[in-house]
């Protein structure tokens, strides 16, 4: 079954507390059962590789639950059921969402008062629909900027210069640790001028010039996909230079043709198409820069540990 949304959890995690203390591990472990997540499912990470999807959302529910006042931390990572928790639970409900949680006053002062300090994430846990973390959110908005910046940065290069797309290269290229340095990575490669043997360019693999990869560049519009007769001419080319491997890379596209050509030839030919450069250049900080920065940051349980040997 699908990993079920953090609303879902709010009353399963209610009724892990309903007779004892419990800590959290054996609440997410217990959960997991329940719902009968395959070990795919129970081993799947949020983005940031830090933490399990499923344990991140029991986490969220237990954290709302708390600030409605129906759980109480009771040490680290361990919670335990309040007088008003076990009323909830008396009444048998169906179901506890974010909705169900504002007829607690606490709970309404906590979400008041995260919106005008701006101490909350941005939440849309507003319906009983929502299915979203806060992290998850978060996430979301961030792929979706991610997603509108990449888009603009394949306009501009399929807009720009042979020579300002070489440039742009060179500097991908060095960021990512080839060439040596940018004027030596500029010395070798040359994109969007006529060279011998279909080769747009030569750049080093490593700083000492032991190993060199061959480079094909293409600064094609959208619709102008790469046809797998250009990945054999480019296969041609590298023979004739007796290379290993060759990085043919475009603005656009390539066909499913070209790109199973490739994968069959005898030499190592890495395909990277326009959306691949944009996510190479952001993620080498080329062609963008960082306008904020956001700190995510969660409570210290070891400063708060009473068996821990901090001092004051």
């Amino acid at each position: 079954m699908p990993i079920p949304d953090f609303q879902t959890l709010m009353l399963p995690v209610l009724r892990k507390a309903e007779t004892t203390e419990v800590r959290i591990g054996e609440v997410i472990a217990s959960l997991a059962d329940d719902f009968q997540l395959t070990e795919e499912e129970r081993a799947e990470l949020l983005p940031s590789r830090r933490q399990g999807l499923f344990a991140n959302r029991v986490h969220w529910a237990k954290f709302y639950l708390s600030k409605a006042g129906l759980v109480e931390i009771t040490g680290r990572g361990r919670f335990a059921i309040t007088p008003k928790g076990a009323d909830v639970l008396s009444s048998s409900p169906e179901r506890i969402t974010i909705r169900f949680l504002e007829q607690f006053p606490e709970f309404v002062a906590f979400r008041n008062a995260s919106r005008s300090e701006r101490v909350e994430p941005p939440v849309a846990q507003e319906t009983e629909n929502e299915t979203a973390t806060p992290d998850e959110l978060i996430r979301r908005a961030h792929a979706e900027l991610d997603a509108e910046l990449g888009a603009e940065l394949l306009h501009r290069l399929q807009k720009t210069s042979p020579n300002f797309f070489e440039n742009t290269l060179i500097s991908l290229f060095v960021a990512m640790g080839y060439g040596g340095t940018a004027e030596n990575a500029g010395q070798s490669l040359v994109v969007g001028k006529s060279n011998d043997g279909g080769i747009d360019g030569v750049i080093d693999q490593d700083h000492l010039g032991l190993d060199r990869v061959y480079i094909q560049a293409k600064r094609y519009a959208d619709g102008n996909v790469v046809g797998s007769g250009a990945i054999r001419d480019f296969f041609g080319a590298l023979d004739a230079y007796k290379a290993a491997k060759g990085l043919f890379v475009t603005t656009s596209d390539f066909s499913p043709a070209a790109r199973q050509t490739a994968d069959n030839l005898s030499k190592r030919i890495v395909l990277i198409n326009g959306k691949q450069l944009t996510r190479l250049m952001m993620r080498f900080g080329i062609g963008c820069r960082i306008e904020e920065t956001f700190h995510i940051k969660k409570v210290d349980e070891d400063f708060f540990d009473p068996d821990g040997s901090r001092s004051f």
